[in-house]
């Protein structure tokens, strides 16, 4: 594991990890990250969200930089506005993984990621997308979502749960597709062999950086290959217990910055902050810690 001054590069995901429950920043994360970039560590959004659905996110942070979107097909520059590398799910071998899945489990509904910058998120009837804040299409058929190639397939059931659904999809989909359970009510299938680490490993090799001077935040088993990736894991308080059993560490849940609870450690921040307010109002005689 590497030392803690050792980590120039800071791969978060969003969902559930850097974002609060209303998709917003909190002034404290945002803080944090500045601190941290000031220190001459890089951010790098790593999201299940296509880059789309990231864009307006990353004006917030301020990035024009690279962003690894759509669970790691997607590597998006964001100063560019343009995919540096991205992949596709095979949209015949995405209909036949969706019949088996639902030979084995029933009816099921599905969504669609587009590929590309300006690629569409569309949603068949019946599928009900997890953050509503997110923009989609509503097709009449599910035969509309193949129209243009893919990122990947978001499925929803209307009895099982996500853990359940993942389990059941795997057991049947083989090499069609990579199988992966990202937030409440978001399985997903992707290319086979893509995950978040495979973006990541590209996007960390652009920017120079290796795996031993990478720390990765997450919340769900979607992120478990970016912590084998990285030298140092670290789950939220809110995390699957998938992901908790292969973190480094477990930090304060996404409502309560947990990732600047642990930027703020590594690179200084709040503690350092109220130690210099107290010197600002302590006697000259006092000693104080710097």
């Amino acid at each position: 594991m590497a030392a803690p001054t050792a980590f120039s590069l800071i791969a978060t995901d969003l969902d559930g990890t850097l974002l609060r429950g209303d998709d917003t920043l909190s002034d404290r994360s945002l803080a944090a990250l500045a601190r941290a970039g000031r220190a001459g560590a890089q951010h790098l959004v790593v999201t299940g969200r296509p880059a789309p659905g990231v864009r307006p996110l990353l004006d917030d942070l301020g990035c024009t930089g690279l962003a690894v979107c759509g669970q790691g097909a997607q590597v998006y520059d964001a100063g560019a506005d343009r995919l540096l590398w991205s992949v596709t799910l095979d949209r015949e071998l995405a209909e036949t993984a969706l019949g088996k899945i639902e030979a084995e489990v029933g009816e099921v509904y599905a969504a669609v990621d587009q590929d590309g910058v300006d690629g569409l998120t569309l949603i068949e009837p019946g599928y009900l997308m997890p953050h509503p804040t997110l923009p989609a299409v509503r097709v009449e058929r599910r035969g509309e979502l193949w129209d243009r190639p893919i990122s990947k397939v978001l499925l929803r059931h209307p009895e099982l749960s996500d853990d359940a659904l993942a389990a059941a999809a795997r057991s049947v989909v083989g090499s069609l597709a990579t199988v992966t359970m990202s937030g409440p009510g978001t399985v997903e299938l992707q290319p086979c062999g893509v995950t978040k680490a495979t973006g990541l490993a590209l996007a960390a090799e652009h920017l120079g950086v290796s795996p031993a001077r990478t720390i990765a935040f997450g919340d769900m088993p979607n992120d478990i290959p970016m912590f084998d990736w990285a030298a140092h894991g670290v789950a939220m308080a809110n995390a699957h217990p998938e992901l908790k059993a292969v973190a480094d560490e477990v930090t304060t849940s996404n409502e309560d910055d947990g990732v600047a609870v642990v930027l703020e450690r590594l690179f200084g921040g709040a503690v350092t902050l109220a130690r210099q307010r107290v010197a600002q109002y302590a006697p000259k005689t006092l000693s104080m810690e710097p």
